[in-house]
């Protein structure tokens, strides 16, 4: 049986994106995403808003362009893959462990306006590894939509 460790959110940054580099020159930005669903409270009948928290680990040059075009309450969907992490507690509290998600993609969403972020220009991609090309053009329909990306009069109804 083949295993599979893949995940994909659809949120806002909790916080601004930290960039640091690795003693090897590795860039790796961290990203706190929030993600809203929703569920009805059986006592009151109402639905309710439930946020979930992510923290996301993205690598070389894309997470130099998180780091650079993203900000607190910006709207992103991060595709990628779960990692499970554990420590000692330097207090003595005994192990530590924690679950997040290493991101292959960073789509960003929304306007320039949305979040107080600045949008990257096209020309800049959002590659994070070599095998990934920095033409973003797979990236401007959404999944499904016709290729050629028509306009209204495509529309058959």
């Amino acid at each position: 049986m083949a295993n599979i460790n893949r995940v994909i959110i659809t949120g806002n940054l909790t916080r601004d994106p930290e960039l640091r580099a690795l003693p090897s020159g590795t860039e790796v930005c961290q990203l706190g995403v929030a993600v809203n669903g929703r569920r009805k409270n059986q006592q009151t009948g109402q639905w309710e808003e439930e946020p979930n928290f992510f923290d996301v680990t993205v690598f070389g040059a894309q997470g130099q362009n998180c780091a650079q075009y993203l900000s607190k309450g910006r709207p992103v969907a991060i595709d990628g893959r779960l990692r499970w992490s554990s420590w000692e507690d330097k207090n003595g509290g005994g192990r530590r462990s924690k679950v997040d998600i290493v991101a292959q993609t960073v789509q960003f969403l929304g306007g320039r306006g949305e979040g107080g972020g600045q949008a990257p220009q096209p020309e800049q991609g959002f590659a994070a590894e070599s095998d990934v090309p920095a033409d973003t053009s797979d990236f401007a329909e959404p999944v499904g939509a016709p290729a050629g990306g028509g306009g209204d009069d495509d529309i058959p109804f």
